[in-house]
C-alpha cells in the first residue's frame, strides 16, 4: 500500500511560482517511490480532472511527460530517491490555473487519471492577485 501526501499549495500571485511536494509515508527504505510513474493531476471547481505532466519510474526511464502543452517550460516536476519524494515545481503561474492539485502513483504515466492506483489528498493552488 502506497500513502501519499502533498503540500506546499497556498495563494500566490500571478506570474508567481510554487514548489508541491509529493511524500510516500511508510517506505523505511529509500529509493522505493521510484518504482513508480508519478503524475500530477489538477481539478478545478466544476471541471473535470485532467492531467498536467507524469514522471516515469526509473524502470521506465524516469523521463517527464506533459499532458499540457501550455505548462511546458513553466512546469518541472523531479524525484529525490533518498526522501520517497516527486516535486513539482510550478513557475509563472497564471488565475486559470487555480486548482486543487493531486499526485497519484501506477506503473506507467497515463493522462487519464483512472490508470493510478494511489492518490494524494490533493493540496489547493490558488492564483490570484
Amino acid at each position: 500500500q502506497v500513502q501519499l501526501v502533498e503540500s506546499g499549495g497556498g495563494l500566490v500571485q500571478p506570474g508567481g511560482s510554487l514548489r508541491l511536494s509529493c511524500a510516500a509515508s511508510g517506505f523505511t527504505l529509500a529509493g522505493l517511490l521510484d518504482d513508480y510513474a508519478i503524475g500530477w493531476f489538477r481539478q478545478a471547481p466544476g471541471k473535470e480532472r485532467e492531467g498536467v505532466l507524469c514522471i516515469r519510474s526509473s524502470a521506465g526511464g524516469g523521463s517527464t511527460i506533459y499532458y499540457k502543452d501550455s505548462v511546458k517550460g513553466r512546469f518541472n516536476i523531479s524525484r529525490d530517491s533518498a526522501k520517497n519524494t516527486v516535486y513539482l515545481q510550478m513557475n509563472s503561474l497564471k488565475p486559470e490555473e487555480t486548482a486543487v492539485y493531486y499526485c497519484a502513483a501506477g506503473g506507467f504515466c497515463h493522462v487519464d487519471p483512472y490508470e493510478y492506483e494511489y492518490w494524494g489528498q490533493g493540496t489547493q493552488v490558488t492564483v490570484s492577485p
